[in-house]
């Protein structure tokens, strides 16, 4: 297991070259510049005078100003040279500074990240402590009224956007059009910091609970009906008509022969969990008034912040190649039978 580890370990490092490569120059190459974005500022704020048009300068701006930005953003270099500055400065975890912000970029996302860590976090635990379950039971019944009923409480709750569900959320439970059981944003009340510790606890669960229906419904419903086919599935196997031939009672036949296998398929979405962390709905963010990582990479592509879009991908990229390596950690666990050696 050591060596398949470090394998996998080694494989990354060629892996995540590419991706570098691959986030960097797109991004760089692609339409929009910071410099442009600055270009445009500059214009609309007057900064320059009507003097400078007539030197060459690029939308009322002089040939001085644009080559005193490019020096500043880094873009007075050849693209392969910058490639090879922030290829040196990733190895230390150093995706240089923010355009927007002018702060270092870690320190931006680091900003933003408590947000989406908590709800990711709460939406993985109940995804998967309700849907599984439910996925088992639903599988049980199968064909019956609970399982239809379900059934069909779930495609309808699958086909419904997450940000349209909660925008509807808020329509019906808040702001006094219908009820108003819930505050309609944000993480906590004005008088948050006067209250004791477990109405503070109260007053955070009251505001998590309609942006964090909204977080979880697609990834809930999905994985219950995953655990209700694979269960099915594995219950129509020779080995378990073989259990059920010796006379085990169907709790013994589901939950300890048939459950371990139909885990498996389960297994294979653990590792998106690491990358729920840096996925926030921009829109989702945007309706709750939830200032995470969803809205600073939503900002960051309008403002051609490279240097905050680059961190980002790369950090998503390295989390999802570490999932993958948990979920096939995570198979030997659910099936003893798997060997990596």
């Amino acid at each position: 297991m050591a060596k398949y580890i470090l394998r996998r370990l080694l494989i990354m490092i060629p892996t995540l070259l590419g991706i570098s490569v691959l986030i960097f120059f797109i991004i760089n190459l692609a339409p929009g510049s910071p410099i442009e974005q600055k270009i445009q500022a500059i214009r609309f704020s007057g900064g320059e005078s009507a003097g400078s048009i007539g030197r060459g300068g690029s939308q009322g701006v002089s040939n001085e100003v644009i080559e005193a930005l490019k020096k500043q953003y880094g873009f007075d270099k050849p693209i392969h040279v910058r490639y090879g500055i922030w290829l040196q400065n990733l190895a230390k975890l150093d995706f240089g500074k923010s355009f927007t912000y002018e702060e270092p970029v870690v320190d931006v996302i680091v900003s933003k990240f408590p947000v989406s860590l908590q709800f990711g976090i709460a939406s993985i635990i109940l995804s998967y402590l309700i849907s599984i379950p439910l996925g088992i039971y639903m599988a049980i019944k199968d064909g019956k009224a609970f399982d239809i009923a379900t059934s069909m409480f779930l495609f309808v709750a699958y086909s419904i956007p997450a940000f349209v569900l909660g925008i509807l959320l808020i329509v019906f439970f808040s702001g006094n059009s219908f009820l108003n059981l819930f505050p309609i944003g944000g993480l906590y009340s004005d008088n948050y910091e006067y209250l004791s510790g477990w109405d503070k606890f109260v007053d955070r669960v009251h505001h998590f609970i309609l942006p964090l229906t909204a977080y979880t419904i697609g990834s809930f419903t999905t994985l219950a009906l995953l655990m209700k086919n694979s269960l099915l599935e594995e219950i129509k196997k020779d080995y378990i008509r073989t259990a059920r031939a010796k006379g085990l009672d169907e709790k013994t036949v589901y939950l300890k022969h048939a459950l371990r296998n139909a885990l498996i398929p389960i297994v294979t979405g653990i590792g998106s969990i690491l990358t729920v962390f840096f996925a926030g709905g921009i829109l989702i963010e945007t309706i709750f008034q939830l200032d995470g990582i969803g809205l600073l990479n939503y900002k960051s592509v309008l403002s051609r912040d490279y240097n905050v879009i680059m961190g980002l991908l790369f950090m998503q990229a390295l989390l999802y190649l570490v999932g993958n390596l948990l979920s096939d950690l995570l198979y030997v666990v659910v099936d003893p039978r798997i060997d990596y050696n």
